[in-house]
């Protein structure tokens, strides 16, 4: 299992680390998605990889005869399925729509990205930050990791702390508008 303490890198660097092209592209997602670092990046990327690795590998056994194919079938439905709950793939997907997938089905699926998306903060580094300062939960649990992965289910429950001083705002501007709306 290995000590608990000592954490384990969930990302894998680049095998050429000053390629221009590919150097280029990172800040292009790290502004895009507000991401603090590369490592952010890489993570996201080390996921994409290992969802298209098993897809590779179930493809090649789906088309074996006897309880091989069938184990394929039934584990590649498994991992869609997930996908799908994850909100990264749509509803009806097969094995080639998972090796079609980019970095950034991953990273519009991160915590930051939908906070900013639905409009509790106004720039995605504001996002960033009302979440590690605890100013968002998820079904009234306070989140404060950027990072994670939300599924479609909990994306309609992201909402701000019920202790925030942004939630009290929230109300007010949401009493303000249904003033307005009625006059």
């Amino acid at each position: 299992m290995g000590d608990p303490k000592r954490h384990r890198r969930k990302y894998v660097t680049p095998p050429r680390p000053w390629d221009k092209v590919r150097l280029e592209k990172e800040v292009e997602y790290i502004i895009k998605y507000g991401l603090r670092n590369k490592r952010e990046l890489w993570r996201s990327q080390n996921i994409l990889r290992k969802y298209r690795r098993v897809a590779r590998e179930l493809l090649a056994k789906i088309d074996l005869p006897g309880k091989e194919g069938e184990l394929a079938k039934a584990k590649a439905q498994m991992v869609i399925k997930k996908l799908i709950k994850m909100g990264i793939l749509e509803e009806g997907a097969t094995i080639d729509d998972i090796l079609n997938l980019t970095v950034d089905a991953f990273l519009s699926r991160r915590l930051q990205t939908i906070v900013f998306k639905q409009g509790l903060a106004n720039t995605i580094k504001q996002a960033r930050q009302l979440i590690t300062h605890g100013h968002i939960a998820i079904d009234g649990v306070r989140v404060t990791v950027p990072g994670r992965l939300v599924t479609k289910e909990e994306e309609t429950k992201i909402s701000y702390y019920q202790n925030s001083p942004f939630a009290k705002r929230e109300i007010v501007v949401r009493a303000e508008k249904a003033e307005t709306a009625e006059t």
